[in-house]
């Protein structure tokens, strides 16, 4: 059922740089994040291209080793810390988390604001270090080099670290108590969407487990510092415990890069396959799942770094035994395009991108999680490529869904999709090329991290292809952008529910969103994905209710 009367939208609801900066709508602060982790998006890629400029020839001759190393260094700060874990969270689930359960904004409306300038600190925090002359630690800050042997700026890139960790805390809380405790009348737990799911999934992991990494590196700070023996093995420290404490988040962070990414496809297959979500129960589990086994599984990044060996074999079992909950969300994905009438627009082409180049992604990781063959692997240009298929296809391809799903209902005009498709088939191939060559010079046992390489090894050919395909993969995404801005302003205007989904954002409200998220509650009357069979609803527009009705709803 569609509004009569539009209220006023958020955008233009107040006016002035003030009214942005002092904000406590969560929608305005999606957009305060989206203009933040765009601006480290782009810096982040641009090191990567000089990354890519300097494995074009074997010799070191676009920049020194010294300065490569910092140059890979800042790429992965900036990419992990201030664009992966904030991107999808942060942007489309503070836009989307309140309106999709029918809330009027997040539970702590004011803490959402902290969250982003503590987010807009730490980069801060993060640019000051590039003007200062960068730091060369690699992302990982591994001790006994980041505590002692690097003079580069370790401490104050800790520091912008450690308080955008307390964004990503904060932002986490918000969501569980949000989805705790104002889900719209007859929204039980089985019938939240699947977006929503992923999103509860990651907050535990943010809540639980970023305290650890922020701790881990204000220790290593400390230990620059004050010289407290803590990592350094030259005053009784141990390197390895730093290993541990930073991998102990550091992998499950990889799952909040990824389940809010799965919870995309999941949410949008069925829109566009218009049939019932095959085993949706089981689906929503499985991001629970993932979520529980994801801090089990640490140490298979430590396989080759001196810890116990007694602790590889079940280490390597808990690592393959992520396949089991990951392959049920596969398992449905499958189930749900079977027979399905696919309409292949802009979003659906990237889901179905993000199915088979995560696919692909997650058969290239056993290699690393069994001991005997991580052995060979391990540093290599394999772990690149693994890495990058598991994110693109985990995290970039549902972002990108994602963004042209819902972009008429941020900005309230659809984008381009002759453009869309263009960025499309620009990028999945030349991903593809690229991933696959990083794991071919890998396999032949080129290393990461490393400036130059002998000429001898036969490596030259495939980096200058990695390195077209990448530079085609960045004209891919400029032509993104330039559809995503010029769109805002001259896009066609989206009316009514244009996917023609079940979802209360769309069933229910205009586009772009109201300043006030429903004007009146709704009733959550059935199951969110029983597209296709006939006379079934999600959710109905329900008569006025009190404020504390409307806001805390019934919960199962």
């Amino acid at each position: 059922m569609e509004a009569t009367l539009d209220p006023p939208n958020y955008i233009t609801a107040t006016h002035g740089l003030k009214s942005w900066l002092l904000t406590r709508d969560h929608k305005r602060i999606a957009l305060l994040y989206l203009i933040g982790v765009t601006f480290f998006f782009a810096l982040g890629a641009i090191f990567a291209g000089m990354v890519r400029l300097e494995l074009l020839t074997p010799a070191g001759d676009v920049m020194e080793a010294e300065t490569y190393n910092k140059v890979f260094t800042l790429h992965g700060v900036v990419m992990v810390f201030f664009f992966l874990i904030p991107a999808i969270p942060a942007v489309l689930g503070n836009f989307l988390v309140p309106i999709m359960i029918g809330a009027k904004d997040l539970a702590f409306p004011r803490i959402n604001l902290l969250s982003w300038y503590l987010y807009m600190i730490g980069g801060l925090f993060t640019l000051a270090v590039i003007v200062l002359g960068g730091v060369d630690t690699g992302w990982t800050f591994y001790a006994p080099y980041s505590t002692a042997a690097s003079n580069t700026h370790v401490v104050l890139t800790g520091l912008g670290v450690f308080i955008s960790g307390f964004s990503s805390i904060l932002t986490g809380l918000n969501f569980i108590v949000t989805i705790h405790t104002m889900r719209a009348p007859g929204m039980t737990w089985f019938r939240l969407p699947l977006f929503i799911w992923s999103h509860y999934a990651t907050a535990l992991i943010q809540i639980l487990g970023t305290p650890v990494v922020a701790i881990t590196i204000l220790l290593v700070a400390a230990e620059r510092v004050l010289h407290l023996g803590i990592f350094d093995p030259r005053l009784g420290g141990d390197p390895v415990l730093f290993q541990h404490l930073f991998w102990f988040y550091s992998h499950p962070a990889v799952y909040v890069f990824i389940l809010p990414g799965l919870g995309i496809i999941s949410e949008l297959l069925p829109v566009f396959v218009r049939k019932p979500l095959f085993g949706y129960k089981w689906v929503a589990m499985s991001s629970l799942g993932i979520a529980l086994v994801g801090f089990m599984v640490w140490a298979h990044h430590m396989f080759t770094s001196g810890m116990e060996e007694y602790l590889r074999v079940p280490f390597m079992y808990s690592t393959l035994l992520v396949a089991v909950p990951t392959g049920i969300k596969f398992f449905s994905w499958t189930a749900t395009i079977w027979q399905g009438r696919m309409r292949f627009a802009t979003p659906m082409l990237f889901t179905l991108g993000a199915i088979i180049v995560f696919l692909l992604g997650g058969l290239t990781g056993p290699p690393l999680g069994t001991v005997a063959t991580d052995l060979h692997l391990h540093d290599t240009y394999f772990v690149v490529g693994h890495f990058h298929d598991t994110l693109f296809g985990g995290y970039m391809f549902p972002l990108f869904a994602a963004i042209y799903f819902w972009y008429p209902k941020i900005t309230g005009r659809r984008m381009n999709e002759t453009l869309g498709k263009i960025h499309f088939y620009l990028m999945t191939p030349s991903f593809l090329v690229m991933t696959f060559g990083q794991m071919a010079v890998g396999l032949l046992g080129m290393r990461r991290r490393i400036a130059d390489y002998d000429p001898a090894q036969g490596f030259q050919t495939t980096n200058f292809i990695v390195t077209i395909a990448a530079f085609l993969i960045a004209l891919s995404i400029l032509i993104f952008f330039i559809n995503l801005f010029v769109s805002a302003k001259k896009g066609e205007v989206a009316k009514g529910n244009i996917w023609e989904s079940r979802s209360p954002e769309w069933s229910i409200l205009p586009s772009p969103a109201p300043e006030h998220n429903y004007a009146q509650p709704f009733n959550v009357v059935g199951d969110p994905y029983d597209y296709g069979l006939k006379g079934s609803k999600f959710v109905e527009t329900a008569p006025q209710q009190s404020a504390d009705q409307e806001t805390r709803g019934t919960h199962g």
